[in-house]
């Protein structure tokens, strides 16, 4: 570790483990529940565990963006950072904010949680992955900006590089684009539209734009291929991501009350999404390729191979398979859609932060890696959850293939609850590969308690 002030990541990393280990859990249970539809109600009814899942989802994923610019910033502005004092107080607030709102999903009611919390006084909750109390959307907005500040003023006193300066506008575009998460207005296609300014422009925008400044510098760091070379195909990848991602928000507004040209332009260009993940993944392995030394961190190279190839596949290949509008109309709101979006999150975002993780925690610890077999532990753990994942995929595609048949296609459309009960067997064993891949994220935990001899510290 080259500045002390990177050490203030270490927090963040383990809490977004944590965190990360809880959407797993609840995960599994609005699993089980599509097949055992009474299980753990009312204790947890299906609602609010799935709140629970993708609000967590959220959070950890933040926490671990939020981590990686503390320890990536000082390094790559080769300065120490603005305030960890700062940082730290944060890291306590974010986390205790995050906390108390999933107890408050958890333990009461929502409609007396958005009374309580001044629901009344700005409505904006109620809407799918933007369920946050008002009281918590101010607090993440309060420390989104406390957050930029700090690694804003240490970007300024020290080096600027193609990385940082990705790195910040993706993080800057992440907090003003979840402003519109105050904007709720009673006309519904409204009301979706600038919905989706929030969830499609980070997840197909401005989150790419992190994800790439993420791989990007850990590639740097393990291959000694030159900066020059790396930043170039940094520019190529963030420009095709802006263009293809921004415009494909269209594929979006094909039914929900919007101009029909819509139709035409979310189908080109989020046709195109895939061309900026695919030179993600070649980028990935032609860095690899051209290494000029043996990293010996082998398990996060494997991460960021993996990421360019998974998010390639979840974001680029399963977003296609259901973008075109003729397709969509059939495929809209099916299990097609989970199955597209559970791999594209694993691979685009969830790969890149436990990448960044595998790298940064062993410096962290004063070792250049972690001990031979802590490293072939994670390793399993990487097999194990990105094939679990693919099965989750594969067997939601399946359900969604099915349902879309049963009940938008068929000469006879059964009802809604009638195609679900078709589906069980793949619900089922969407569950058991779940289970799989839980056991794959409790091996990567494991793994960082293995111990044993350790390996020099590169800098």
């Amino acid at each position: 570790m080259k500045y002390q002030s990177q050490a203030v990541a270490m927090p963040y990393f383990i809490a977004a483990i944590g965190l990360f280990v809880g959407q797993i859990i609840f995960g599994l249970i609005i699993g089980l529940q599509y097949v055992i539809g009474d299980f753990l109600f009312p204790e947890i009814p299906f609602n609010v565990a799935r709140m629970v899942h993708t609000n967590l989802l959220i959070v950890w994923l933040l926490m671990g963006f939020m981590g990686a610019a503390y320890y990536l910033v000082p390094e790559e502005a080769e300065t120490e950072l603005h305030s960890p004092k700062l940082a730290i107080a944060l890291f306590w607030i974010f986390l205790t904010a995050g906390a108390l709102t999933i107890l408050g999903y958890l333990f009461i009611d929502y409609n007396t949680l958005a009374s309580m919390t001044g629901n009344d006084i700005l409505a904006t909750m109620g809407r799918e992955f933007l369920e946050q109390p008002l009281i918590t959307k101010i607090g993440i907005v309060i420390v989104a900006l406390a957050f930029l500040y700090n690694i804003s003023m240490t970007t300024l006193k020290g080096r600027k590089t193609v990385i940082n300066i990705v790195l910040l506008l993706g993080l800057w575009g992440l907090a003003i684009f979840f402003l519109f998460a105050f904007y709720n207005p009673a006309n519904l296609v409204l009301d979706k539209f600038y919905w989706w300014w929030v969830v499609h422009l980070w997840v197909e925008g401005v989150w790419e734009l992190i994800m790439a400044a993420l791989l990007a510098f850990v590639l740097i760091k393990v291959t000694g291929v030159d900066r020059e070379v790396i930043e170039k195909w940094l520019y190529v990848i963030i420009t095709l991501a802006l263009v293809t991602g921004i415009i494909g928000t269209g594929h979006h507004y094909f039914w929900i009350g919007t101009p029909a040209y819509w139709q035409w332009w979310g189908s080109i260009f989020s046709a195109l999404e895939p061309i900026p993940f695919f030179a993600m993944t070649v980028f990935a392995f032609n860095m690899v390729n051209r290494r000029k030394r043996e990293h010996p961190n082998k398990v996060a190279v494997l991460w960021a191979l993996g990421t360019g190839v998974m998010a390639f596949l979840g974001a680029g290949v399963w977003g296609f398979l259901h973008t075109l509008a003729p397709v969509n109309y059939f495929t809209h709101g099916s299990q097609i859609t989970a199955a597209h979006g559970h791999m594209a999150f694993y691979g685009a975002y969830v790969m890149v932060v436990l990448c960044i993780i595998s790298y940064a925690m062993p410096i962290m610890r004063g070792r250049a890696a972690n001990d031979q077999r802590a490293q072939v532990l994670e390793m399993w753990s990487f097999w194990i959850m990105t094939i679990a994942m693919v099965f989750i995929t594969l067997f939601l595609t399946a359900a969604g293939i099915l349902q879309v048949w049963l009940q938008r296609v068929a000469d006879t459309p059964m009802s809604f609850m009638m195609a679900q009960d078709q589906l069980t067997l793949f619900y089922w064993m969407r569950f058991w590969a779940g289970v799989a891949f839980f056991i794959g994220l409790i091996t990567y935990v494991w793994s960082f308690f293995v111990k044993g001899e350790s390996k020099p510290l590169i800098t």
